[in-house]
């Protein structure tokens, strides 16, 4: 890797393996991710079962988040700086987002809690029309994190500050110690919230499996795994926010030692979540699973079979539109046809 290079700032800078080995990851996630959404789109009876919808706002989340953090985790790299103005723009959507998937999470947690704990009332809390509700209360809730940090920032910051170049990072908007105790103090919360959902979620979704039998049983337990995964999910997300004191801490003993926690971080608390939604309702659900097969992998066959047997010249014909029968008749005049439609003979006249 001692040949891969890259001019910055008047220095060579090294594009070492765990650049190269992110950016495979990158790709490797966006492209599960790509197909997952393209399966949603394809298949109408989806847009209708809330869950369903719930996962496809999670995988557009966390493809816009895992693309956007990407982008910022090259640029830090490359040590390349941008005016603060467009990295508030840029870290708005990040923060956001950043929210928006365990929000998501624990609206689905509360979705199979309903649909095993209350399957008569299911059909009526998770019906059509309240799916675009639950999208707009979970981008609004999502916001309000958003709305504290930047609304600190913007009072504390001085106007010639939005015209200098940085390096984007959301430390850059803890001006003060109390900013980020705020800011702490909220995700904390919400975090805490969203724990003690899924514990209590866990739990009568714990007793309804104890008591159900047959296929209920078999169904409850696989919405009672669905839970633990989200737990798991939510762990990741709420230690991802621990992070940063850490790093903080590093960074003003060891840098060398700070570069590398952060990029264990980075992969193990911010990309490896964003990873376990696929995991959980793309492959372990059987209907979006074989929705998959059908339409990610045999329409592909399928198209590019049937582009190979057109190319060749004995199946032309499959692309060569063919004349009609009028158009017959109207190129050869002595061709006569009764194009009449066919009316059955009377009965026959009685002797």
């Amino acid at each position: 890797m001692e040949d891969n290079n890259s001019w910055v700032g008047g220095e060579v800078r090294q594009i070492n393996d765990r650049v190269i080995s992110v950016q495979l990851l990158v790709m490797l996630f966006l492209g599960i991710n790509f197909l997952l959404i393209l399966t949603f789109f394809k298949k109408k009876s989806f847009y209708i079962i809330a869950r369903y919808i719930l996962f496809a706002v999670t995988l557009l989340s966390d493809s816009l988040i895992i693309l956007i953090s990407d982008i910022l985790f090259l640029l830090a790299y490359f040590n390349f700086t941008i005016q603060v103005w467009l990295c508030i723009n840029i870290s708005m959507v990040v923060l956001l987002y950043s929210t928006v998937t365990p929000v998501t999470l624990t609206a689905m947690t509360l979705e199979r809690y309903v649909a095993i704990c209350m399957p008569l009332r299911h059909a009526e809390l998770c019906s059509q029309r309240i799916h675009v509700h639950c999208i707009l209360i979970i981008h609004g809730l999502s916001s309000i994190p958003c709305i504290v940090v930047f609304s600190l920032f913007f009072a504390s910051a001085s106007l010639s500050l939005y015209k200098q170049h940085a390096i984007c990072a959301m430390q850059m908007y803890i001006l003060h110690r109390w900013q980020g105790h705020i800011r702490s103090t909220v995700q904390q919360f919400y975090f805490l919230i969203m724990v003690i959902i899924i514990v209590f979620c866990y739990v009568k979704i714990m007793k309804v499996a104890k008591t159900a039998s047959g296929e209920n049983k078999q169904s409850t337990w696989k919405g009672l795994r669905t839970v633990i995964l989200h737990g798991f999910q939510l762990l990741l997300c709420l230690i991802q926010l621990w992070t940063p004191f850490l790093e903080n801490y590093l960074f003003q003993i060891n840098l060398s030692l700070f570069i590398n926690v952060r990029f264990f971080n980075y992969v193990l608390f911010y990309l490896t979540p964003k990873c376990l939604s696929p995991l959980i309702y793309g492959l372990r659900d059987d209907n979006f699973f074989h929705a998959l097969k059908n339409y990610a992998f045999f329409d592909l066959y399928k198209r590019n079979i049937l582009q190979t047997f057109t190319n060749y010249p004995s199946y032309q014909w499959l692309r060569t539109p063919q004349p009609s029968s009028q158009h017959l008749c109207s190129r050869h005049p002595r061709l006569k046809l009764n194009l009449s439609p066919y009316t059955p003979p009377g009965p026959a006249a009685p002797q």
